[in-house]
């Protein structure tokens, strides 16, 4: 595969995404359903495994509602205002058990993917991340269900659900997003072309001109630096879950063109929400 464009024909998903929704969201469950404690931390961050589980519940009816075509609304996108409502909904929403989390989280995923199979409202879904195609919003729930698997894995010890196949399903969603998570400081007065591959997969443009980003499903054609990526460190990066040096370190990450240096620059370039 060459390129993902995100591109769906209303009302339909992109052939795999159904199922990768539908599997990790039972993947999740699974985990759950094995955890003894809820009230264990997750790592890296101030929740614990009870209230990750009640946010993905959360999140996944908040996302068959706006596919099915009802106003929703949770913060005005920016990590702020996302974390603020974050923290808002679960403050008012009480259970933390194993057993009716997982069981919402599989039936609410069950839910999206029967509004997503019906014919979508008229113009772009608005999410908490802008207006969105039926596609992207999809590919959007299957990224942030693996982004908040894979700390629940992390927390309970056991292996997460991310692979090759499902960190390809995240990019139409990525590819939608990458510019509204810029980091201004970050990414101030940068111009620069990069090419963004993945091992053994799609690839895709990200240009900056002046601090501003246009991401494109096809590479520029002279790019300043071409990074190689093996897809789950590429997702995790994406998603705030591992620092660029340590996936160089690893040999996750490699680099070349002519300014091959700004490889390392490229993940801090962004705020994931």
């Amino acid at each position: 595969m060459e390129s993902v464009t995100g591109q769906d024909v209303r009302g339909t998903l992109p052939p795999g995404l159904g199922d990768a929704i539908r599997a990790t969201a039972e993947d999740i469950a699974v985990l759950l359903r094995g955890a003894a404690d809820t009230g264990v931390p997750v790592p890296g961050s101030q929740w614990t495994v009870g209230e990750a589980a009640a946010h993905l519940a959360q999140a996944n009816e908040l996302m068959a509602d706006i596919a099915a075509g009802k106003a929703r609304t949770h913060g005005d996108g920016t990590p702020h205002s996302l974390a603020e409502a974050n923290e808002l909904a679960l403050a008012a929403f009480a259970e933390r058990a194993a057993e009716p989390l997982a069981n919402m989280i599989v039936e609410q995923a069950d839910a999206y993917l029967e509004a997503a199979g019906r014919p979508a409202p008229e113009g772009p879904m608005v999410t908490p991340l802008g207006p969105m195609s039926q596609a992207a919003l999809g590919s959007y729930l299957l990224t942030h269900m693996l982004g908040h698997g894979y700390d629940l894995a992390r927390a309970l010890g056991r292996p997460h659900m991310i692979n090759r196949a499902r960190v390809e399903l995240t990019l139409p969603f990525l590819i939608t997003a990458m510019p509204r998570v810029v980091n201004p400081a970050a990414g101030a007065g940068l111009t620069a072309r990069y090419t963004i591959r993945l091992r053994g997969g799609a690839r895709f443009g990200a240009t900056f001109t002046d601090g501003a980003l246009a991401v494109s499903p096809q590479p520029p054609s002279h790019p300043d630096c071409t990074i190689l990526t093996e897809p789950v460190a590429f997702l995790l990066m994406a998603l705030g879950r591992l620092g660029p040096w340590g996936a160089l370190a690893r040999g996750h990450v490699l680099a070349w063109g002519r300014k091959p240096w700004l490889a390392p620059r490229f993940p801090t370039l962004f705020s994931p929400p």
